[in-house]
């Protein structure tokens, strides 16, 4: 009785939504912080700018997991939900904080591999934001994650060359520990990328 009565109810459609909106929101955090490496200037402004975004990506993520404690039918399975929404705030909080070691660690100058991976990441964020786009329809969905998948990799390749060179080129052991781990931020945001492309997919083939 209970599950004939949960197929008749009309399902909450609000979330897609909030998806978009924070999707959105996070390819403009991942964007902001691809502009801070490669226009090295006015970086307190640019890092607050970045922070303000973090913040709006928290005001999202509380909206969405009130709206999952007041709806009884979601259009997805409210573990998935709540799942996706963990992730993709994941991924904002690591944008964030790859722009905030720039001003922690006074960093004066950019490394090539920053700006690779952090054109990765716009990349990846922007397939993130078309994917969801279309979950409600589940209209190539599919297509998207296996782009971000391939971008993960990327990014794993990109992170190894980058520490590489660090290491060969940098003499001086702080900035070593600075830039390895400022890398690194950038590439676990990636793999953050890929864990909302395998709650997507997910998502797809629990709805065929």
């Amino acid at each position: 009785m209970a599950n004939i009565l949960t197929r008749l109810l009309p399902r909450e459609r609000t979330f897609f939504a909030l998806f978009t909106e924070v999707t959105a929101n996070i390819q403009a955090g991942a964007e902001a912080l691809a502009d801070i490496f490669k226009d090295y200037r006015d970086v307190p402004s640019k890092v607050s700018h970045v922070k303000d975004l973090e913040h709006r990506g928290d005001q999202l993520t509380h909206q969405i997991f009130t709206k999952l404690n007041q709806t009884f039918v979601t259009p997805f399975d409210r573990e998935d939900i709540h799942a996706l929404t963990g992730k993709l705030d994941d991924v904002l909080d690591l944008i964030d904080a790859g722009a905030t070691r720039l001003v922690l660690y006074k960093v004066d100058k950019i490394r090539p591999g920053a700006i690779e991976l952090a054109d990765i990441l716009v990349r990846s964020t922007q397939e993130i934001h078309a994917a969801v786009s279309r979950l409600e329809k589940l209209e190539g969905v599919l297509d998207y994650c296996i782009t971000i998948n391939s971008l993960e990799n990327e990014a794993d390749t990109a992170v190894r060359a980058a520490i590489a060179r660090l290491f060969q080129e940098e003499k001086d052991p702080v900035e070593i520990i600075k830039w390895k781990e400022i890398l690194e931020v950038l590439e676990i945001a990636t793999d953050k990328c890929e864990d909302v492309a395998n709650i997507l997919e997910a998502v797809v083939l629990k709805s065929a």
